[in-house]
């Protein structure tokens, strides 16, 4: 088991999902357990769409878009931000982002403005609009966030499958136990785009896309949200012998210890059974209570791992339980899982 330095806290949580803009819509959703509407996406040649679940707009458009960086930013970036100052506490301007760290987190990234520039390169690459290209790099929403709060400190990206999110938290609980930040806003965030949600399609019969973001905002001080990261496991990867199901069971038997019917598990499922058979087979035996936010909110990727940590840390003070377990069973590369107690 990788091991947080004893005294990682949660100082606050933030969501945006299909379920709403806010950690209380995703809990509320989750514990409701009934999937949610699904509307079409729209993909070229065809006449009806693809299944997906989509943000609803925001209730009040929210102030940080008033923002120089973030007049012309993709949905990505508005996600980001949105739940990273749901994490932060909603501070107001000007922010102050001294001894704070940024880890943000994706697989797909940018896929809006980077199918848009790529379609008018291909069309006429004299008249491509050069303004789209800076949306289109991975880091993008790092830095508008970064710009935002005026964080001085490290600012990281992290590029992989569902489990980059549990990647993040080892990262920063090692950046926390170093000294190189005082605080670290962890986020990962995806967008709807036709591409990915097509390639999927192909793959896996059912498969409901979604998009969002989700962020935790680590500490070594103990006030916060009463929850503490005990641990995240190491990364097994897919490419060892028996395959994503050994990897799954590898990773859950690190966090053994927290069994229990007093316990919460927040998995990867989807209730497909060819998506969850690696989970299926490591936690049959799970004797506590288990979420599964892909099944209710469809599948955003890094920012679905996101939501799995925020519900599962949120729900240690506010469930009782005595551990909330997380386990990811990554798409296509490794499984890992992470544990959440009380502090």
């Amino acid at each position: 088991m990788v091991m947080s330095n004893p005294g990682i806290y949660v100082q606050g949580v933030g969501a945006v999902s299909p379920a709403g803009w806010g950690v209380a819509a995703l809990r509320e959703a989750v514990q409701r357990g009934e999937p949610l509407p699904v509307s079409a996406l729209e993909r070229p040649g065809w006449s009806g769409g693809l299944a997906a679940r989509k943000v609803p707009p925001a209730p009040v458009r929210p102030a940080f878009m008033a923002h120089p960086r973030l007049r012309r930013a993709s949905s990505i970036s508005h996600f980001t931000v949105a739940a990273a100052l749901e994490a932060l506490g909603h501070p107001t301007p000007p922010f102050s982002g001294e001894g704070l760290g940024i880890i943000f987190c994706t697989m797909a990234g940018p896929l809006n403005y980077t199918r848009r520039f790529f379609a008018e390169a291909l069309k006429d690459p004299a008249t491509a609009s050069p303004m789209l290209f800076p949306e289109t790099v991975l880091n993008a929403p790092a830095s508008h966030l970064a710009a935002l709060l005026g964080v001085m400190g490290p600012v990281y990206t992290l590029i992989g499958d569902d489990t980059a999110f549990l990647s993040g938290l080892a990262l920063a609980a090692q950046w926390l136990s170093a000294g190189r930040v005082e605080r670290c806003l962890v986020v990962a965030a995806e967008e709807l785009d036709w591409l990915p949600a097509d390639a999927f399609r192909l793959f896996l019969r059912g498969h409901i896309a979604s998009e969002g973001a989700g962020a935790i905002l680590l500490s070594r001080q103990a006030r916060g949200l009463g929850a503490q990261l005990a641990g995240v496991s190491e990364p097994f990867n897919y490419a060892l012998p028996g395959g994503a199901a050994a990897a799954m069971l590898q990773a859950r038997r690190q966090v053994q210890a927290w069994d229990g019917r007093t316990a919460l598990l927040c998995d990867s499922r989807m209730h497909l059974p060819r998506h969850d058979r690696a989970e299926n087979q490591a936690w049959h035996d799970w004797p506590g209570r288990c979420w599964s936010p892909r099944h209710v909110l469809g599948n955003a990727l890094t920012a679905a791992s996101a939501w799995q940590a925020v519900l599962a840390a949120a729900a240690v003070p506010q469930e009782a339980v005595t551990a909330a377990v997380v386990s990811v069973a990554g798409c296509n590369h490794q499984a890992m899982t992470a544990v959440w107690t009380p502090a």
